[in-house]
This record gives C-alpha cells, structure tokens and sequence, in this order.
C-alpha cells in the first residue's frame, strides 16, 4: 500500500478548482460577445490520472520541481445548452451550475483538510 499524500493532493484539487472558477468567471463576463466560445477546464479525475506525485522541494538547495499549467479545453457542441444568434455558446445558468459544483468542491475540500488536521493534531497530543 501507497502511502497517502492527502494534503498534497487537496492542493492539487484547490489548485484546478480556482482554475476551474476562472475559466467560468471568463465564460460570464464574455456572455454578450458575439462569436465567444465558453471554455471549461479537463475534469480532476483526468488530471490526476495524468499526474504523479515527486519529490517536493525542500530546502533552498534542492531542484525546483517542475510545474505546468492545467489544461483548458473548449466546451464540444453536445455539452452547450444553447447558441445566441451571435455565435455565442455561453449559458449563463450552465455556468451558474458549474460555478456551483466549484464551490461545493472548495468546501469539501476544505473540510476534508480540516478533519485530517485535527486528527493529526490528535495524535501528538499527550
């Protein structure tokens, strides 16, 4: 059995939530312009498929691990509601549904990490 890097994973999940949350704000604030397509980013389960986990820099003298920025894709036709006359594919209630899940998936991952701290705060207690 592998050990279990839980906070390092939970960083990872903040990390494309916040990307996540970008690319939905980007989507609402290009609602009106004509021939804009909404982008959504590549689900979690798919990133962390794609990722391994690696040494963590540690000290001022170790290499810097290699960092990447997390893919954006474009939103396929099956997955638009609708499409303005102008071309636009953004729905704003899609987009208020996704905005939604992100938020649901910030608070569990904050509770998750919340709970795991207390029960290590738990075990080194006298």
């Amino acid at each position: 059995m592998e050990p279990l890097y839980l906070f390092k994973l939970a960083s990872q999940q903040a990390r494309w939530a916040s990307v996540r949350q970008a690319a939905i704000t980007g989507n609402i604030a290009n609602a009106d312009t004509p021939g804009y397509k909404a982008v959504d980013v590549v689900p979690f389960n798919a990133v962390l498929e794609k990722t391994h986990l690696s040494m963590a820099r540690t000290r001022a003298g170790h290499i810097e691990p290699a960092g990447g920025r997390d893919p954006v894709t474009k939103v396929s036709q099956d997955e638009a509601w609708d499409v303005n006359h102008s071309g636009n594919s953004v729905s704003l209630e899609q987009e208020m549904l996704k905005a939604s899940e992100v938020n649901r998936t910030f608070s569990l991952n904050t509770s998750i990490v919340r709970s795991f701290h207390r029960m290590i705060l738990a075990s080194v207690k006298p």
